[in-house]
């Protein structure tokens, strides 16, 4: 949103002449760079019909600019996107997610790492929705995928304040260095069906009990898809090699910083593991022990810099100078997702976060859930951006 901007979107839409309003969200710097759907009030309405909530609600404050988000500004940048109206509670979720502590919106929005919000579907509402979790799932070709993660960013940016740019001009302050094709639009759903393994979900401390049938939405401030591909190892152990030695990278923001992190593992590759005894909880745990970096391999300068940010200056010598990818096992986040082929994905984050996970209304006016966050998970209230 620029100075110049009306205070809402949808004062702009006139229905007479969509192409020139079109044309002023882009003037006025309220699009992603690509074309959008003008929010006419009929759109819109449209929307919030759909929604849980009641139309005049507000949905709080979007940092780091700090303006508030009310249902209707939701279901306008929806419209924009290219949502379906029934998309509505997955967005609705989402930003209950992102608004979380713990998440740390405010230093993922201004952060010079490409760090992306990253939207996981869980359950049934998935498959009713279109949301991909198959082959291809992480990229182009679906239209829930492609809108519900563009209009998640487009919320990050419009009410978020969060464009990138150096500051010149007043809203600039996504200042990633190089960003990330991931900040347009990262959505996928989690594939139960072709997964060896319970749901995502019930790898969480939840406090008041998870059904199979619950449907979630899981948000994180990801790099965009670091690919693991091994095509030959049929034993678990032989996999796993591949997988931590991919993971145990200097350059990652999760070295320094902890935070948790995200493994796609593609069906093939779960089975693998799964067939060799293995559970989530064994994966997470082998990775946690083998996934690290020789201290040797980072500069003495950076090493410095790395310890204090870390907060581990003093556990390299009980670590034998080989710097965990993560501060627990369970900050590795895994899920099944993809289709056929044996290749995996890891996702690291900017360090400075936790990924957050919602789940919906079990029944009509019931309210949203967040899941509690393992014992592991916890900031201090003074989160570096960097």
């Amino acid at each position: 949103m620029t100075a110049t901007g009306p205070t809402d979107l949808i004062d702009i839409a006139d229905s007479h002449d969509e192409d020139s309003a079109a044309e002023q969200l882009h003037r006025w710097g309220w699009t992603d760079g690509l074309p959008v759907v003008v929010p006419t009030p009929r759109r819109v309405e449209a929307f919030l019909a759909a929604a849980t909530r009641d139309p005049g609600a507000s949905l709080g404050p979007i940092a780091p600019r700090g303006a508030e988000l009310t249902l209707r500004g939701l279901a306008a940048n929806a419209v924009m996107a290219g949502c379906l109206p029934e998309y509505m509670p997955v967005l609705e979720a989402a930003v209950l997610a992102m608004r979380q502590p713990d998440f740390n919106l405010y230093g993922m929005q201004m952060t010079t790492h490409p760090c992306a919000l990253m939207v996981v579907v869980q359950g049934p509402l998935a498959g009713e929705l279109g949301i991909a979790s198959g082959a291809g799932c992480m990229g182009a070709g679906f239209r829930a995928n492609g809108t519900i993660g563009r209009a998640v960013r487009l919320v990050a940016m419009n009410i978020g304040g969060a464009r990138p740019g150096e500051g010149e001009v007043a809203g600039d302050i996504d200042r990633a260095t190089q960003g990330s094709p991931a900040k347009w639009s990262f959505c996928f759903a989690e594939n139960r069906g072709d997964s060896p393994w319970p749901s995502y979900a019930a790898q969480l401390p939840w406090s008041d009990g998870w059904e199979p049938t619950d449907d979630l939405v899981t948000v994180a401030a990801v790099e965009g898809p670091h690919n693991i591909n091994d095509h030959q190892s049929s034993r678990g152990e032989n996999l796993l090699m591949t997988i931590a030695a991919t993971m145990s990278v200097p350059g990652a923001n999760t070295v320094y910083r902890g935070g948790d992190q995200f493994l796609a593992l593609g069906p093939e590759h779960a089975r693998v593991l799964a067939d060799s005894g293995l559970s989530r909880r064994d994966v997470q745990e082998h990775l946690f022990e083998n996934a690290r970096v020789d201290a040797t391999r980072v500069g003495g300068e950076k090493l410095e810099e790395a310890s204090l940010w870390g907060g581990y200056r003093l556990r390299l010598d009980e670590w034998g100078h080989r710097v965990p990818i993560a501060r627990a096992p369970e900050d590795i986040r895994i899920v099944v997702a993809g289709g056929t082929g044996k290749h995996s994905t890891w996702m690291p984050t900017f360090g400075a976060t936790w990924s957050q996970t919602v789940r919906l209304p079990r029944t009509t006016g019931a309210e949203f859930t967040v899941a509690p966050l393992n014992e592991t998970a916890s900031w201090a209230n003074d989160l570096e951006s960097e």
